[in-house]
């Protein structure tokens, strides 16, 4: 796959939708006046509808629609749970979060911890922020950048640098307005690219394959399992890590998470901003089951089309030229013969006395596949050039360029760059404002005219999106990259989320003590994620803890603490400073 996968009307159509969207965010912020509140907050006029938009498209970065699939395609329908505890996040954020913000007239959430406990803390809060968001807006630009060196068959560190610099360029020019206005072009650009995708799915289907015939074929590989209510701490996805630890989760990134708090924040009204979260919060599952659903069809398109062994291709053009080609070579022929089997079961549907042949044949090609990616390991040991065994990224994206007729492949990889674009200029748009406000313009540069700190946000946009550019450059696929941004959030939103628990409801509690449960938190998650989840998983061993239930621990874990300290403090007639 390469520079020729692509003809003329795919290339049309690609950089048509790209222009545009640059071009409308431009266009459409050209006259808007140099203040902060501008610049920053997107002059608040801003409706309900787009705030909506625009909050999805945030959190709906390219990896949604990469990684999503190609979770469903392996793993089935069960991530979905990872999101029921959005629209209880919701409702808190609207009748807790959105009011105080209103109430202060903030610029970014952390102001709101100056008032209510000091500087110190809000500082704390703005850094934990930065770091976790630096990283997580390198890898948004990672995703599509790997998916489209792969397709288009470019070089991936200019890949990173083309699609930094375009986000990088509306971004600047018009500050949060640019990225508002181009959420709802990019929002209905990835809704038309999906709805597309998923008809010509059905449409490539044998004859007689029904969407109901999909269904049950595809639940007979064990893929249709939504719910899953086993209260068992090493399972990522159950009902209870969706609505405990997704709920701190949703809650921790839409009310605290500048990137997320800047969208609602240039709202019209505290209505207008109310409005735009709940219908966030009522599109949001739905649409994340559809994008999994997507993924499960694509797993039915090849029970009965050839599928490679890993869909990597980079894996694959590295087995070639290795010693261990013949034992690759050997497995393949193993993986065609069952999917063979498999095409001549399932051609009338699934019948009940050929189930347990499905699942058994099923079982045979998870065992071929892991003997594959141990091979690709052993591989990549001997070669200088990194080579990833995990291909749940390159499925969709597989799928796509060989099966989907021209124009319609342009249209959908411009689903990616606009998912990648939109996600990335949010959290660009929220570092630059956060650095601006919560540390320049407080710590650094206080008291300059408005027209100076809208300078200082345009600089800081750019050297952020460069930054970004830097870490994606650097990036490497981990076991999934839509499961490295949930990782990176996990780690530090659950601290994050406690403090501002901390300011809303426990009065008593004052900064000093806040602050030290902070930094003591921090580091005890960190330590909790390296040694008890990430070490045993590179050990093959079972971790102690799903990342997932780090967001409720590192809020329990800080308001504890910080409780414990101010009580100290009372008990001992120390003093503990608001």
């Amino acid at each position: 796959m390469g520079v020729n996968t692509l003809n003329w009307l795919d290339w049309l159509v690609l950089s048509v939708t790209i222009f545009f969207i640059v071009a409308y965010g431009v266009y459409k912020t050209r006259k808007m006046d140099t203040g902060v509140k501008d610049y920053i907050k997107g002059g608040n006029d801003t409706k309900w509808w787009t705030i909506g938009l625009s909050v999805m498209a945030t959190q709906a970065s390219a990896i949604t629609f990469l990684s999503t699939p190609g979770q469903a395609f392996h793993s089935g329908m069960g991530f979905v749970q990872f999101y029921f505890g959005l629209p209880i996040a919701m409702i808190i954020i609207c009748l807790v979060f959105i009011p105080i913000y209103y109430k202060l007239n903030v610029y970014t959430a952390y102001e709101y911890l100056e008032s209510r406990f000091d500087l110190k803390t809000r500082s704390l809060a703005a850094f934990l922020f930065l770091i976790q968001r630096g990283l997580a807006a390198g890898i948004t630009i990672y995703a599509p950048a790997i998916i489209l060196s792969y397709v288009l068959g470019w070089d991936l560190i200019t890949l990173n640098i083309i699609i930094g610099l375009l986000v990088i360029f509306y971004t600047v020019s018009g500050g949060t307005k640019a990225v508002n206005v181009t959420q709802k072009q990019q929002m209905i650009i990835i809704f038309s690219g999906m709805i597309t995708a998923f008809y010509l799915i059905m449409h490539y289907m044998p004859d007689g394959i029904t969407f109901k015939k999909a269904l049950e074929i595809a639940g007979a590989s064990d893929k249709m399992k939504v719910i899953d209510f086993s209260f068992d701490l090493n399972n990522k996805y159950t009902v209870w890590t969706g609505f405990l630890g997704g709920t701190f989760l949703m809650l921790s990134y839409f009310g605290t998470d500048q990137s997320q708090v800047q969208r609602y924040l240039s709202g019209k009204s505290l209505r207008e901003s109310q409005l735009g979260l709940l219908f966030n919060g009522l599109l949001k599952v739905p649409m994340q089951f559809f994008i999994l659903l997507t993924g499960v069809m694509v797993f039915v398109f090849y029970q009965f089309n050839a599928s490679p062994l890993n869909f990597n291709p980079k894996a694959n053009e590295a087995i070639i030229s290795s010693i261990y080609y013949e034992d690759y070579k050997e497995l393949e022929t193993q993986h065609l013969a069952i999917e063979a089997q498999k095409k001549t079961l399932l051609l009338d549907g699934v019948q009940d006395h050929e189930r347990a042949m499905i699942v058994e044949l099923n079982e045979k090609d998870k065992a071929l596949k892991v003997k594959a990616k141990q091979i690709i390991e052993k591989v990549d040991e001997s070669s200088v050039e990194k080579i990833q065994a995990n291909d749940k990224d390159y499925v969709f994206i597989h799928f796509i360029v060989n099966n989907l007729p021209r124009g319609i492949v342009g249209l959908l990889l411009a689903v990616i760059l606009a998912a990648a674009m939109s996600s990335t200029a949010s959290e660009l748009n929220a570092l630059a404002s956060t650095t601006t406000i919560d540390v320049y313009k407080r710590n650094i540069a206080q008291g300059r005219e408005e027209e100076h700190y809208v300078k200082a946000s345009k600089w800081l946009t750019l050297g952020w999106g460069l930054l970004a550019i830097v870490i994606a450059c650097v990036a490497d696929l981990f076991d999934n990259l839509i499961q490295l941004v949930n990782i990176i959030g996990s780690i530090f939103y659950g601290n994050v989320l406690g403090i501002f628990l901390l300011a809303f409801f426990i009065k008593f509690v004052k900064g000093n003590a806040v602050f030290i449960a902070g930094v003591v938190t921090q580091i005890l998650i960190i330590l909790i994620y390296y040694f008890g989840i990430y070490r045993l998983e590179q050990m093959g061993e079972q971790p102690i803890i799903s990342y997932l239930w780090l967001n409720l621990v590192g809020s329990v874990m800080v308001m504890a603490i910080a409780i414990i300290l101010q009580t100290f403090y009372k008990l001992t007639g120390g003093k503990s400073t608001s």
